[in-house]
């Protein structure tokens, strides 16, 4: 089984000693052969257990902002199963309340019905509420949703898969098996996904190869509560390919300033 754990790293060309404190930046041209990562299990535990770490941490310029679907309290934050969402509409009490998302993804409400939620920010919520409001029953309202209580265990996949979105995890769930979850890769995905993990107030990250996993070459990694996964496409953002660039695809968690 493969273990995860935080991989030391060792910079050269970055510009930056990577000394004690020091961290190395994806701003310039750095190849993949200047990064080196060591991983082991001197624990023998399993891949749920605590993450050990060793080297120095690595910056990523903007990893902040693909991060955000799945940082609580963050503008970009998309809802999940099981969170509490607090809606007003202004003037008009009675379709104000509190309702929990259901382990499908969706919220009921009065005039409106059943409207999906998992996935999608407060705003977009917003939006989509005053719309439908709008559209049949009220005249310009004005609505407000804000999440109350963030209850999901859940992990957000985006990129090139079929169904992009939020879902609960709850059983010990392999990384291809969320990747059936969201049914599958698109026509435009290459092999690279990448997984983000918060833990213990640390960020880090790992680089996978689909095809190696497919082929038995590299072990299923388990996946966590709170884990973003990116399936890589030809067109994702400069900051993403950045990362690609430096992270070597040895199943080893990286960690992030």
């Amino acid at each position: 089984m493969t273990v995860f754990l935080l991989a030391g790293v060792l910079a050269a060309g970055c510009g930056a000693s990577m000394g004690d404190g020091a961290t190395a930046s994806l701003g310039g041209d750095v190849s993949p052969q200047s990064v080196s990562a060591s991983f082991a299990d001197p624990s023998g535990g399993s891949t749920m257990g605590s993450p050990t770490l060793s080297g120095a941490p690595v910056r990523v310029d903007g990893v902040d902002r693909l991060m955000a679907s799945a940082t609580p309290g963050s503008h970009g934050y998309k809802v999940g199963p099981q969170d509490v969402l607090e809606i007003s509409v202004f003037k008009v009490p009675e379709l104000s309340r509190s309702v929990q998302v259901a382990d499908a993804g969706s919220i009921n409400l009065p005039l409106v019905g059943e409207v999906d939620a998992a996935g999608k920010t407060a705003r977009d919520l917003e939006q989509e509420l005053t719309q439908k409001l709008g559209d049949k029953y009220l005249q310009s309202p004005q609505v407000t949703v804000f999440v109350k209580e963030y209850n999901s265990r859940r992990v957000t996949i985006e990129g090139a898969v079929k169904k992009p979105g939020v879902y609960p995890i709850r059983d010990r769930t392999s990384l291809l098996q969320f990747i059936s979850i969201a049914e599958g890769v698109t026509e435009l995905a290459d092999s690279e996904i990448v997984v983000f993990r918060q833990s213990g107030g640390q960020k880090s990250v790992a680089r996978f190869d689909i095809d190696d996993i497919r082929g038995g070459k590299t072990a299923d990694p388990d996946i966590r509560d709170g884990d973003l996964i990116v399936v890589n496409t030809s067109s994702t953002k400069t900051v993403y390919q950045n990362l690609l660039r430096i992270l070597p695809s040895t199943a080893s968690f990286l960690l992030l300033l």
